[in-house]
């Protein structure tokens, strides 16, 4: 299974330099990640200050997430493997691809890049306007918002397997940004009416510090956590046939 591959890390592996320069481009691209994925939501409020989100509106802000994370992926795949997310970095762990250690120093990369990027936008850029935290939708119960979150999760971490983790990819590996982003814009379409649409643990996070607001935050944490764990235990359980686990640089 793949819970076995599970690797702590060596002590000083959170302090070598090529773990430093990884949680720095984490660090990097989820800013750019949540700037502009929040950003996109900030101006569609601004364009539309008494309404209802609109379809066009859903449109636009599902694309401002894709291709963010296709930008994002694709400038620091192979500096940190591109992950721009606690919970892809999580389902790694549980394959086997990075140590916990490596991936706590990511964490702290994506949850400090997601924070500066909502103060920015809350403070600086467009202080006019407020910068919204995930939140459950009109009737949508916590566990639906759960299970949402799990599915929607688990979906980008099994593509983020299929493109860019599996040792079996070849070619393939060439479009996994294009992949991973597509998987995001997709899931946006079935998931803002009901949750946002998180995935990403570190998305919902700058925005809710930022605001001090912290109801159900709960579920944008166990909801891509459990979802990232079980793509990683299935993909690499059942598809990956190679007991030697790909490196951090390959992703």
């Amino acid at each position: 299974m793949s819970i076995s591959k599970v690797a702590f890390g060596r002590a000083d592996e959170a302090t070598a330099p090529d773990a430093i320069k990884a949680g720095f481009a984490e660090f990097i691209a989820t800013f750019l990640f949540v700037f502009i994925g929040v950003g996109s939501v900030v101006s569609y409020n601004k364009l539309h200050p008494a309404g209802d989100m609109t379809a066009a509106g859903l449109v636009g802000i599902a694309i401002a997430h894709g291709l963010a994370i296709v930008i994002t992926v694709a400038a620091t795949a192979n500096i940190s493997g591109g992950h721009v997310n606690p919970a892809v970095t999580f389902g790694l762990m549980v394959g086997g691809q990075i140590t916990i250690l490596r991936g706590l120093v990511y964490w702290v990369g994506q949850l400090l890049g997601a924070a500066l990027a909502s103060a920015l936008l809350k403070f600086v850029i467009v202080s006019v306007e407020p910068v919204p935290p995930h939140a459950l939708g009109a009737g949508v119960s916590v566990m639906s918002g759960l299970v949402l979150e799990i599915v929607l999760t688990f979906s980008l971490v099994f593509v983020i397997y299929a493109t860019a983790v599996d040792p079996k990819k070849g070619s393939i590996g060439i479009v996994a940004p294009l992949a991973i982003g597509f998987t995001v814009l997709a899931n946006h379409f079935i998931g803002v009416p009901f949750t946002g649409a998180s995935m990403n643990p570190a998305r919902s996070f700058g925005p809710a510090l930022i605001n001090w607001t912290w109801t159900n935050h709960w579920v944008y944490w166990v909801g891509p956590l459990i979802g990232a764990a079980i793509a990683g235990l299935v993909y690499d359980g059942v598809f990956i046939s190679t007991a030697t686990p790909v490196a951090v640089d390959d992703y």
